[in-house]
């Protein structure tokens, strides 16, 4: 499952349309609540239909982007014009008579907000961008944890409507992470977002020159005009996604997603939808270059870096590398491939495989094909022979596949010939 960024499958209005679903339903069950012994919660399934409509109305305002004020007027008005009409003709239904009575009012909200929004549209629009502002403030580095951003420079806020959302840095930084195939270090670009808290230090001169390169460069749709499937992290401030292995988190205005191999949450304002026990991430960071690739995303324990060349996931003690048709998986199993390489490394086995030779290590037996024939080897020695050559494969091969050099494969053939004569000593 990938969510694209710009389009309208993004996770929002996904959302939305599961809401209007589950509203309809909802009506349903409300309208034969008598029939199935719910008389007694009529008024709660009343607050829970009317708090969905809004939801699912506010949720669809405009895209991920270009949310107007007009817009979100727009749509309160829509919100109160259904809730009227359910109020209204929900009184021969069964409707509460308190609530029944409060539809006129409903119906009145409805076209005062509409009149507001239609008068603000006509006047200059004011969009709910993100903004850099002309402040700057001295920055000392910062420490996230596993992640730390080293260096000096300059930091200025950047903000959503009012509110703070993160901060650019303009200075000469170098990010460090934590991961258990070691340190990753990489020197950042200057401008560098960072959509998380930061500690900064008093107030200096502005660079009106950067701020306004800046405002430029963090426009979102240029950001993440291409979100490649299976590597999705978006991190806006108040717009964040992140796809992971068997993880999935969104979170928006009014709306958060948590889905897990443990459960899936839905949380609409104060309503939670729970299926199980997901367990919620504490927050989300990313530290992005704005002129490059790159990006370092942080939720909860799980670690994300993506580069134009290749991307690293971290969950735990697994660790997934990406580049091309390189991949390097590191976990209860180790296993490297390359397009028709592969070396996989488990509990008690082995399997390296490199164009027609295959050689596969399990149970103290060693199975070999190539040229046409398969050799069977029933030797203790030659199987921990295997699993051991097969680790110190993977273990060489993966330091060149971090620091961006992909497999050597003159190297990968020549060990696993060597391999194959050693083996040989047990044939026959």
């Amino acid at each position: 499952m990938s969510y694209p960024f710009y389009t309208e499958e993004s996770p929002r209005f996904k959302v939305a349309e599961y809401l209007k679903k589950i509203t309809a339903v909802l009506l349903i069950v409300w309208l034969f609540k008598g029939h199935l012994g719910l008389e007694p919660y009529n008024r709660y399934m009343v607050y829970a239909i009317i708090a969905l409509i809004f939801a699912f109305e506010l949720l669809n305002v405009g895209k991920w982007l270009g949310i107007t004020i007009s817009g979100i007027i727009f749509a309160l008005a829509k919100a109160f014009l259904w809730t009227s009409l359910f109020l209204y003709f929900g009184g021969w239904l069964g409707m509460p008579a308190d609530l029944h009575n409060l539809a006129g009012r409903a119906f009145a909200y409805a076209v005062v907000l509409a009149i507001a929004g239609l008068l603000i549209g006509k006047g200059k629009e004011r969009n709910l961008d993100w903004k850099v502002e002309k402040k700057a403030y001295e920055f000392r580095g910062a420490d996230f944890g596993d992640v730390r951003l080293k260096g000096s420079g300059k930091a200025y806020p950047v903000k959503f409507g009012g509110k703070r959302v993160g901060w650019v840095i303009d200075g000469d930084v170098e990010v460090e992470a934590e991961t258990p195939i070691g340190t990753i270090r990489r020197a950042l670009l200057s401008p560098v977002a960072v959509w998380g808290e930061v500690e900064v230090g008093k107030k200096t001169k502005a660079d009106e020159g950067f701020v306004e390169e800046a405002n430029r460069l963090i426009n979102p749709d240029r950001l993440y005009r291409k979100v490649k499937k299976g590597s999705t992290a978006v991190d806006l401030g108040i717009v964040r996604v992140y796809e992971g292995e068997d993880f999935e988190y969104v979170k928006v205005p009014f709306v958060e997603v948590i889905e897990t191999p443990h459960g899936e949450e839905v949380k609409i304002g104060p309503f939670r939808i729970r299926d199980g026990n997901p367990k919620k991430p504490e927050g989300m960071l990313t530290i992005r270059e704005l002129r490059n690739g790159f990006q370092l995303t942080k939720v909860g324990d799980r670690l994300k870096i993506q580069t134009d060349e290749f991307s690293i996931e971290v969950d735990g003690n697994r660790v997934v590398y990406r580049s091309g048709n390189e991949t390097l998986s590191l976990g209860e199993a180790v296993s490297l491939r390359s397009g028709d390489i592969s070396v996989t490394v488990g509990k008690g086995r082995a399997k390296i495989r490199i164009e027609d030779v295959v050689i596969s290590a399990r149970d103290g037996v060693v199975k070999i094909r190539a040229g046409g024939r398969t050799h069977t080897i029933e030797n203790e020695e030659a199987y921990r022979l295997v699993v051991r050559k097969a680790k110190e494969i993977v273990e060489e091969q993966s330091a060149g596949l971090i620091e961006g050099l992909g497999v050597d494969r003159a190297r990968l053939t020549r060990r696993v010939k060597e391999l194959l004569d050693e083996l040989m000593n047990y044939v026959g």
